[in-house]
């Protein structure tokens, strides 16, 4: 540029950090296959359906070998997601589907396009949560469909030099067994702030930019510096630019190593930084990052891919390896949160459901069978036995007092000692009050309430202005539930995304909340920005976001 400087591309920050290198897109589209007829013969009808369904295995296979190698490298997160797309690939009803194509005949590959088209446009129309799922679905069908073209698979491409990826969106395949090492940043067109892009890139320590529109349009090896932080992405950026961005990143870090110890504000007002945890490969992270519990420990991924729930003595193993790791501090667990975009083999959805997002999920579900439930706080309660950890279990998508009442129930049956529900609903946040008479604590969902509370999609990337927790909306809902727990004498902690970022954990805590919980990679920043704050300032960040008109406004 004349003057020296780059251009630059703006989108949403949701991973904190600069990176600098070459765009390395991911794979093009794989091609619609012809409608062309096969020859109809039995024969031909008997090879057509065995190249599918070997396609879709082969699919379903890789998916489940992906997901191993990102739980062994602590990302349970994306092993949920990819046993998810999995079972996709191995749907029963898909493959009927594909089958009475090819006997009319489709084409294998024209079959398997055909299969998942109708259940796209069923997602497409079924509600945020299910919605959010096309990518998702569009994932596994080009995954098949390649193979049974024979041509490239999509996905990241392989890259000696450490590069920058930059894609329209990334799919749960893609994102799950990347090498932090070799990818310096994430840059997506598609996405919000918590989509499984931005929530991956936090849990691996990579900075990313989603919602940024004009990034898929970068050519191949365009040298970028992208800032997390900033939401920027700079194209063709001068030295001076890139020696100043590595001079303020590395002061960060350095400030951010000096801040140990407990969670506080600076005039000495505890509040505990605890880890959202996916499962024992997630405790290494976390103590690293000196986490001091577990403020959420997503239970979905013992139960994932399965046709029958997982034995007492499996569920035991993995809850007490957690709770070992925590002798002298709390574990939160969130009880099976299926339903939705996280079906489970073993517990089906109502027939019928036009919006499976607005329906029987969560706590709702597990009130369906109330079995599962019992077995998962039975092993619960005997891992704990003997061990000092503070057990805390919660219940997700609680709407009244009366599922409140019924959980609790349940807790006490099984000899649980101090039952909490999440806060996601907004109907939840307006009558915290009751709620909090029948458990001891709250934690508040960020992502489901923001989603819900502004009926915005959290995967749709045109929608990420309304799926801002910095929403004054959602600071009120918020305030609401920690006001009602305070006045209870109960806790409220925050363990959505939006405890991740340090200025907006400065307002929670201004707000009410009495604990945070995020990925262990943002647990040190938030630390650093409270321990700079005394809880006064706090208090004030809160009235000032709150009374602002808008979330632009707001974060400001």
């Amino acid at each position: 540029m004349p003057d020296g400087r780059s251009r630059v591309l703006t989108g949403t920050g949701v991973s904190p950090g600069t990176g600098v290198g070459p765009v390395a897109r991911v794979a093009g589209a794989v091609p619609e296959p012809p409608a062309t007829p096969h020859g109809g013969t039995p024969d031909e009808v008997r090879a057509q359906r065995e190249a599918a369904a070997a396609a879709l295995r082969a699919v379903a296979a890789d998916l489940e070998e992906r997901g191993a190698r990102a739980a062994e490298a602590g990302r349970t997160e994306a092993r949920d997601v990819l046993g998810a797309q999995a079972m996709m690939a191995r749907d029963p009803m898909l493959a009927e589907s594909v089958d009475s194509r090819i006997a009319e005949g489709a084409t294998a590959a024209r079959a398997v396009y055909e299969a998942f088209g109708v259940y796209r446009e069923m997602l497409a129309g079924a509600g945020e949560y299910l919605a959010a799922r096309v990518g998702d679905l569009d994932d596994v069908r080009d995954r098949a469909v390649a193979r049974l073209l024979g041509v490239p698979m999509p996905g990241v491409p392989e890259r000696d030099e450490p590069f920058v990826l930059v894609a329209r969106d990334l799919a749960p395949a893609d994102t799950a067994v990347l090498d932090p090492r070799k990818v310096v940043a994430f840059v997506t067109e598609e996405g919000g702030p918590t989509s499984h892009t931005a929530i991956l890139a936090r849990a691996m320590g990579v900075p990313a930019v989603v919602a940024c529109p004009g990034c898929a349009d970068l050519a191949d090896g365009t040298r970028v510096l992208v800032d997390g932080t900033a939401g920027t992405v700079r194209i063709d950026p001068a030295e001076a630019e890139v020696d100043a961005a590595r001079r303020a990143s590395a002061a960060r870090t350095a400030a951010l190593a000096e801040t140990r110890g407990p969670g506080a504000t600076k005039d000495g007002r505890p509040v505990p930084l605890l880890a959202n945890v996916g499962g024992p490969a997630d405790l290494a992270a976390a103590l690293e990052a000196g986490a001091e519990g577990v403020g959420l420990y997503r239970t979905e991924f013992l139960f994932l891919d399965r046709s029958h729930p997982p034995s007492d003595a499996e569920q035991q193993a993995a809850y007490r390896a957690v709770l070992e790791a925590f002798p002298r501090g709390r574990v939160v667990v969130r009880v099976l949160d299926a339903g939705a975009d996280k079906p489970l083999a073993f517990l089906p959805p109502p027939s019928g459901e036009p919006n499976p997002a607005l329906g029987e999920r969560g706590l709702r579900m597990l009130r369906r069978h109330p079995e599962v439930l019992a077995g998962q706080l039975r092993a619960l309660a005997r891992a704990a036995e003997g061990l000092t950890a503070r057990l805390e279990v919660m219940a997700p998508m609680v709407t009244d007092v009366t599922e409140a009442r019924a959980f609790a129930a349940a807790c006490a049956e099984a000899g649980i000692d101090h039952p909490g529900v999440m806060i996601e609903v907004p109907a939840a946040a307006l009558r915290a009050g009751d709620l909090a008479r029948e458990v001891e604590f709250f934690s508040i969902g960020t992502n489901d309430l923001t989603q819900y509370a502004c009926a915005a999609d959290r995967q749709v990337g045109a929608l990420s202005h309304l799926q801002d927790p910095w929403q004054p909306a959602v600071l009120d809902l918020v305030s609401l539930a920690a006001e009602a727990a305070a006045d209870a004498g109960r806790g409220c902690g925050v363990c959505g995304e939006a405890a991740a970022d340090p200025a907006l954990a400065c307002v929670l805590v201004g707000l009410g909340a009495t604990s945070l919980s995020m990925s262990a990679p943002a647990l040190p920043p938030v630390r650093a920005a409270l321990a700079r704050h005394t809880f006064a300032e706090c208090r004030r960040a809160a009235v000032a976001a709150r009374s602002a008109a808008t979330a632009e406004q707001a974060r400001a």
